[in-house]
C-alpha cells in the first residue's frame, strides 16, 4: 500500500489546524492582567452575590439597574468610561468583581469601553444572546450575574476579541 496519499493528507490537516490556531488565538487567564495587578484585595469570583431584585433597584442609579440587572445596553458615545485612559482595573459597578485591566483596554470606535481580553477567565461568563434576531456571546458578571455587555470575534491581538461593555456597568479603580 502506498503511504504517500495519507502522509500527504495528514500533513496538510495538521498544517490547516496549526493556521487555523494561528490566526485567531484563544486568551488565557493572565492575557487580560499584563500588568499582573495584585488581585488579592478584591473579592474572589468564587464568593457569589446574590440578592433580591428590590435591594437592587434600591443600590442602583435607575441606569445601572437597567443594563446590571436588566440586560438593556447605554447609547454609544455616552459612558463615562469611554474616554478612561488612566492605568487601573475596572471593577463590576454591582459588586466590584475585577473585570478588566487598563492594559486590555483599545479604541474600538464602537462607541463603549473595549478589551481583549478579561483581567481573569473566571471572573466572566459567556452565555449565548439570542435577543434581537441575533445570536451574540453575553458577558455576565460570574460573582453577582450581572449583564456587562457582549463579546465579538473582532478585537485586535493578541486574542481577536473585543470585549464590548457599557461604562454603566463598570467602576475604575485607579493604580
Amino acid at each position: 500500500m502506498n503511504m504517500k496519499p495519507i502522509l500527504v493528507i495528514a500533513t496538510l490537516f495538521l498544517l490547516s489546524a496549526f493556521t487555523a490556531c494561528a490566526q485567531k488565538p484563544s486568551a488565557t487567564p493572565t492575557d487580560g492582567n499584563p500588568s499582573h495587578y495584585d488581585l488579592s484585595a478584591y473579592p474572589k469570583a468564587t464568593d457569589t452575590v446574590k440578592k433580591p431584585e428590590g435591594e437592587w433597584r434600591a443600590e442602583l442609579s435607575p441606569a445601572a439597574f437597567d443594563v446590571l440587572r436588566e440586560a438593556g445596553t447605554e447609547a454609544p458615545f455616552t459612558g463615562s468610561l469611554l474616554n478612561e485612559h488612566r492605568h487601573g482595573v475596572f471593577v463590576c459597578a454591582a459588586c466590584g468583581n475585577p473585570l478588566f485591566s487598563s492594559d486590555t483596554k483599545f479604541e474600538s470606535g464602537t462607541g463603549w469601553p473595549s478589551f481583549w481580553a478579561p483581567i481573569e477567565a473566571d471572573r466572566i461568563i459567556e452565555r449565548t444572546d439570542n435577543t434581537l434576531g441575533m445570536a451574540r456571546t453575553e458577558i455576565l458578571c460570574a460573582r453577582c450575574g450581572s449583564h456587562l455587555g457582549h463579546v465579538f470575534d473582532d478585537g485586535p491581538p493578541p486574542t481577536g476579541l473585543r470585549y464590548c461593555m457599557n461604562s454603566v456597568a463598570l467602576a475604575f479603580d485607579a493604580k
